[in-house]
């Protein structure tokens, strides 16, 4: 099966790039999802995650390729959904995404070439100045579509997490499927 077939054609220089990628981190508001936050009365917090991000998360660290996710926000709920998706690296509360991405380029021990990045808006640029794989999802700010490599079809929180972990699978011959792997 190739991408096309499911989504929208991509280039040989998409495809090698995928193709080289060990790790994909994920930025959470405008990518996991669709950058609303809700706010109760009671100061309470919440935000809509899709499913199908969740399976393609799954399937992705069972192939074999690690994720992360780095955010400028602290929230319980994202702590709670990334563990729940065993996410082994998840930094809240990063107003610098370059702190973090440096770390887990040292402790995992990659190069640039090595890691994808998907974001929507400017705290994202900085890490995706320097990622070998830089995704804007499809209702990204426009700077951050412009730098990207890749411009997603779908739109943040309804499945371009999912779009962009079976484009990383389809590059590298993995399945796109994983038993186990509930959202």
């Amino acid at each position: 099966m190739k991408f096309a077939d499911l989504y929208q054609p991509i280039s040989e220089e998409t495809t090698q790039r995928a193709a080289n990628i060990k790790l994909l981190i994920c930025d959470i508001d405008g990518v996991f999802s669709d950058g609303r936050i809700y706010l109760g009365n009671q100061g309470e917090e919440l935000k809509a995650f899709n499913t199908k991000d969740g399976f393609g998360v799954k399937a992705l660290i069972a192939s074999g390729i690690q994720v992360a996710v780095i955010t400028g926000r602290h929230s319980h709920i994202v702590q709670q959904r990334m563990t729940s998706l065993n996410v082994p690296y998840i930094y809240q509360g990063q107003e610098n995404k370059l702190h973090a991405y440096d770390e887990l380029k040292t402790t995992l021990n990659l190069q640039d070439n090595e890691i994808a990045y998907i974001g929507d808006d400017g705290p994202d640029l900085p890490v995706m100045e320097k990622v070998g794989f830089a995704v804007a999802v499809n209702d990204a700010h426009p700077l951050v579509k412009r730098l990207a490599h890749y411009t997603t079809l779908i739109p943040g929180g309804y499945g371009a997490v999912r779009e962009l972990t079976d484009l990383l699978m389809l590059c590298q011959n993995k399945p796109l499927t994983s038993a186990g792997a509930s959202t």
